[in-house]
């Protein structure tokens, strides 16, 4: 299938579609997602990314979610940072020491370092930010990733102030932290946005409204502009930021784009310069007629289905959660469902964590036959049949390609066990939030971009003290193994210690593992900079706009048949034979 509308075309719907709604608006964020103006500019000068949903804040210590994370990575600096292929590099400290028995980080930021409004950005500013993402007040969901720093835990259990952290200003530009335990991941968690620094000044006067254009001061390479609800957010160039002369894009703008296939459309009519995902099911349309923009990755993330344990009728339940898992088939999904090169997962953790193999349940090598029998036994033992059928909801927020996955999963839990679902589309926020709440969630869609690559960054998703622990799951056994494993210094004990964790884990079933993801985006060949990394972290001070009249097009490592010949090839007849195996419909 072709989409063949002229940019024109695409021009007039959107100036009657896709207009900003939002209250506090300046008159020129009433304007349309993109106006010829715009458009012009845009293909000059402007960066223009693709960002699906619209982040609920940026504030870097309560936000949660990619397209949050994406923006703030441009807007703030951590201790450290990253290349664009992802090492870590020096960020706002320019260079540190670890003393001998690994628990004493000391920081030497970059004098050179400031705030977009031309204050240095010091020591002191780091220990007042670290102090607030610990406090239980913020609510911060990936405080508890700042454990290993001594006293954060009984912080966030409200046992100690949160002057108490172990953190400490020696000097205006040297910062130290002290850790509980030696913590081999420490410096790959200090680019999270958990740890960015704040503007203390303008933080105290704005109040609740300091991370708004006009009001957030930032360290990073950009800075907030305009905050166009439900179109856009745009950042500037950051004049005052320590390596400001290598920044070469101006202006960059983060579209709120849900839809995949808008996406494309807007691509391919030349108005992004690069999508946040693509629609499944234009894959192979895309690779015959647009393989040289076509981009895949692989990425060190788990996409899975949760289950609210603190309901009927998950709760005390195992036989029926192990029934709907067993009842997946991971191959078909990813072959013929997802089809970009994702792999069938069993466990947590994706491959890829240095010195560590993800821990999969006996029947990860069964048969699927076999695993069907055995779900069919579970979901009986559990007090269902067909006479009497489990009904479920099934939540997802707006995606298309979630829709399908959607679909898919409970059209198989239907074929093998007569499992009735209602599937239950959701806006981000709005979903978000019902899981937070555990009140009206049953299964839901979930996923897990690793923050750092270590284990530790997916098994402290389900401990009890997790705010992003929206399964209701506390196995003390599980808690008791992550806390032993954060204070071994050994790394052997310390691997086997995560993977009884995780085993644990995946015996109790509180999620169903579906497939390990990879990165698929469309990128123009008028952008320079980018590059592959595990972690998806592109940042925007590392792209340039080519010459397109003396520069190469994307390497050839971009090629996406290099990158997943898995999924270059497919015949009509594979195609008819797998999915007459699952009724993906409407009707869910």
């Amino acid at each position: 299938m072709t989409f063949a509308c002229s940019k024109r075309i695409w021009l007039v719907m959107l100036l009657s579609v896709l207009v900003v709604a939002c209250g506090k608006s300046t008159d020129d964020d009433q304007a349309p997602l993109f106006s010829d103006g715009d458009e012009k500019a845009a293909n000059s000068l402007v960066l223009r990314r693709g960002n699906g949903e619209e982040p609920q804040t940026l504030d870097p210590h309560r936000a949660t979610g990619v397209p949050s994370a994406n923006i703030l990575r441009d807007l703030f600096e951590g201790l450290t940072t990253e290349t664009a292929d992802g090492n870590i590099i020096p960020g706002a400290a320019h260079r540190w020491n670890i003393s001998a028995d690994g628990l004493t980080y000391t920081f030497y930021l970059d004098p050179l370092g400031r705030w977009s409004n031309g204050d240095p950005v010091t020591a002191g500013d780091f220990v007042f930010s670290l102090r607030r993402s610990v406090t239980p007040e913020t609510a911060s969901v990936y405080a508890g990733m700042l454990a290993p720093i001594k006293n954060a835990t009984e912080i966030l259990a409200g046992k100690k102030m949160p002057s108490a952290l172990g953190v400490s200003a020696l000097e205006e530009f040297v910062l130290q932290i002290h850790l509980t335990s030696p913590t081999a991941y420490f410096l790959g968690m200090l680019n999270h946005s958990a740890t960015y620094p704040l503007h203390q000044a303008s933080l105290r006067a704005a109040k609740g409204s300091f991370s708004h254009p006009g009001q957030l001061v930032s360290n990073g390479a950009y800075q907030l502009t305009k905050w166009a609800v439900r179109s856009f957010i745009e950042l500037k160039k950051n004049p005052y930021y320590r390596d400001a002369d290598s920044v070469g894009i101006e202006t960059v703008r983060f579209y709120v784009l849900p839809d995949q296939s808008t996406e494309i459309k807007l691509f391919r009519s030349g108005a992004l310069d690069w999508t946040n995902d693509v629609p499944i099911g234009q894959y192979q349309w895309l690779l015959k007629n647009m393989a040289d923009e076509l981009v895949l990755s692989p990425w060190m993330g788990s996409y899975f289905l949760g289950f609210n344990l603190s309901r009927e009728p998950f709760r005390g339940n195992k036989a029926l959660r192990l029934a709907l898992a067993l009842a997946v088939d991971r191959d078909l999904l990813t072959e013929k469902v997802t089809r970009f090169g994702e792999q069938p997962a069993y466990a947590l953790v994706p491959p890829g964590s240095p010195n560590y193999t993800p821990q999969e349940p006996e029947w990860a090598s069964w048969t699927q036959a076999e695993r069907d029998i055995a779900a069919l036994e579970y979901y009986a033992q559990a007090g269902y049949s067909e006479e009497k059928p489990l009904v479920v909801e099934f939540r997802y927020n707006t995606s298309e390609n979630h829709k399908k996955v959607a679909l898919a999963v409970t059209s198989m839990w239907r074929q093998k066990l007569g499992v009735q679902s209602h599937l239950i589309n959701e806006e981000w926020k709005v979903f978000l939030q019902n899981r937070r709440h555990k009140v009206l969630t049953q299964v839901f869609r979930a996923g897990w971009i690793s923050d750092y690559n270590d284990p530790v960054s997916f098994l402290d998703l389900l401990t009890n003290i997790s705010g992003d622990n929206d399964f209701a799951y506390n196995n003390e056994d599980f808690n008791s193994l992550l806390l032993q494993a954060s204070q071994e210094r050994i790394p052997l004990r310390r691997r086997r210690l995560l993977q009884a964790a995780e085993a644990i884990m995946i015996a109790d079933q509180p999620l169903v593992p579906l497939y390990t993801y990879v990165t698929k985006r469309m990128v123009s060949q008028r952008l320079g900079g980018w590059q592959h990394n595990v972690m998806d972290h592109h940042y925007s001070r590392y792209m340039y706009f080519k010459n397109e009249e003396s520069e190469p097009e994307l390497e050839p490592g971009n090629s996406p048949a290099k990158l997943a010949p898995e999924t270059t090839a497919e015949t009509t007849a594979e195609t008819n034979e797998k999915t007459s195996q699952v009724a993906i419909s409407e009707d869910g």
